[in-house]
């Protein structure tokens, strides 16, 4: 990034609000909560905050009248930004640029849900939606009527492919929730083996229950302003590297790459060359794992393996603690919680201000961050330090 260094973007408040099944609240008011809190947290109040950046799960539950519950006025800029699993990244990418031009100071990024009912299973938040009609219907006719059904079908071209196993998707599991085990946040904690994910019912074969991310209620939210007033505020920066976006718009037709590659082909690469960095200056990595199968598509994507060999490189236990790779030091979407793109951000905050007690990395230079969205169409990436441009 160009510029005055003094305008150069920082992260410099997190907060995180009760997570998991926690009822009573709706996602708007998660939303104000985390706002608070990340305010509060970074030494500001919330007459200093002159831009809102709002992103949320279910439809129309957090937008841009958050800044009315707020009672912020005159905010220099306020959008709602959609791009699923993605939208934190750009939500920070976007607050980034703001801040490098002047068109802002402080700049809050959030996001909420609320989809979990007392007295319901999880599996009920996605049921009950009404199915395409016409032309658009054939999908689900085929039997591919749930996101489930979808990355089952990409993780199964993974496998026919390069012969990844589920046993190695199972390692993935298996990591992340050591990590989850010495974090006091993540709703599961409980140590699992690969035989336990192998005996973990099927969602969508391919896919076991381990595969799969939780259904988490709460927000998340993180003050992006600039260096110099970082400088003077609690706690210490988190510097924004680089950043960039990828879109593939798969258009599903056959011998397209769909399951193969990602949209994190794109965004990863230009995200580090931004930073001017290379993928072997990386500490961490904090990745999108809505699935197990996504973190790993995503390890061969950015490069830390070659295409194919993201099964052999999970089985080595490189990605848990101990590992030459730590991923997902919080446990992920699939013990931690799931928060989409802001469940990777906030447990990359954390570990680039050396905040992770137990489970922090031994290197905290370069912690690299993304965010998945439309089924594999939509990336984001964010590399962080808590070191300046050198």
């Amino acid at each position: 990034m160009t510029g005055s260094a003094a305008r150069r973007p920082v992260i410099a408040g997190l907060g995180i609000t009760e997570m998991g099944k926690v009822y009573g609240r709706s996602a708007a008011q998660f939303a104000a909560d985390a706002v608070r809190l990340a305010v509060a947290d970074a030494g500001l109040e919330l007459s200093d905050v002159d831009g809102l950046l709002t992103n949320t799960g279910t439809p129309g539950a957090v937008g841009v009248d958050l800044q009315s519950q707020l009672q912020l006025p005159d905010l220099r800029l306020v959008s709602e930004i959609q791009s699923f699993g993605a939208s934190a990244g750009a939500m920070v990418s976007h607050a980034s640029m703001a801040v490098q031009a002047g068109m802002a100071d402080v700049v809050v990024c959030v996001f909420a849900d609320a989809p979990l009912r007392e007295g319901e299973g999880s599996a009920a938040v996605y049921t009950g939606r009404g199915l395409p009609t016409g032309f658009a219907g054939l999908v689900p006719a085929a039997g591919l009527t749930s996101v489930n059904a979808v990355y089952a079908l990409a993780a199964r071209r993974h496998m026919e492919t390069y012969g990844t196993t589920s046993e190695q998707l199972g390692a993935i599991a298996v990591a992340q929730r050591a990590w989850a085990a010495m974090n006091p946040l993540a709703q599961m904690r409980e140590p699992i083996t690969v035989d336990d994910h192998q005996a973990s019912r099927w969602i969508a074969e391919p896919l076991h229950l381990l595969d799969c991310c939780l259904v988490s209620n709460g927000g998340i939210a993180v003050v992006v302003t600039s260096a110099d007033r970082a400088a003077q505020l609690r706690q210490p920066p988190v510097h924004v590297l680089g950043f960039a976006q990828g879109h593939v718009g798969y258009p599903n037709a056959r011998d397209g790459r769909f399951g193969l590659v990602s949209a994190a082909a794109q965004a990863g690469p230009a995200a580090l060359k931004m930073a001017g960095l290379d993928i072997s200056d990386v500490d961490v990595a904090e990745l999108y794992d809505c699935y197990t199968y996504t973190a790993l598509l995503t390890l061969e994507d950015y490069g830390f393996c070659a295409k194919g060999e993201g099964g052999p490189f999970a089985a080595s236990g490189a990605l848990g603690p101990g590992g030459s790779l730590p991923v997902n030091t919080g446990g992920g979407q699939l013990s931690s919680y799931y928060m989409w793109g802001m469940t990777p951000l906030s447990e990359a905050v954390i570990q680039a201000r050396g905040h992770g007690g137990l489970r922090q990395a031994p290197r905290n230079d370069v912690v690299l961050v993304s965010g998945n969205g439309g089924l594999l169409s939509h990336h984001a990436t964010l590399v962080l330090s808590p070191h300046p441009h050198s």
